[in-house]
């Protein structure tokens, strides 16, 4: 039995933290990756389909990603195309910290769709 006071402690996800999760590589690198892998969904651009996805995730303390949603929806196509480059990205997170220790903690992924 977990005693009161200490309950669920360790599961706490914080949407502030001392120092925000990043991506191995960094920004410039995870940017790279979604642009090299993203694809304009040709429904939604047939249809003059844009905006902006976003996409929220929990980061665990270890930098894994527990789960991930659509916060911000766009269309079902643009939506799934999000979904689907967030599951491909390779690696994990330094995690957030608060005080210099790991944290678990949203964070929110913009995926932007612009038609030229």
């Amino acid at each position: 039995m977990i005693s009161p006071g200490c309950a669920a402690a360790d599961d706490t996800i914080h949407d502030k933290v001392d120092e925000m999760p990043t991506y191995k590589g960094g920004n410039d690198a995870l940017m790279k990756f979604i642009c090299d892998n993203m694809e304009y969904p040709k429904e939604a651009a047939n249809s003059g389909i844009e905006g902006r996805v976003v996409i929220q995730y929990v980061l665990e303390k270890d930098g894994s990603v527990s789960a991930r949603k659509v916060v911000k929806s766009v269309s079902p196509q643009l939506d799934a195309e999000a979904m689907r480059v967030s599951r491909m990205l390779p690696g994990k997170w330094t995690p957030g910290m608060i005080k210099g220790e790991p944290v678990r903690c949203h964070f929110s992924l913009p995926f932007v769709f612009k038609l030229q």
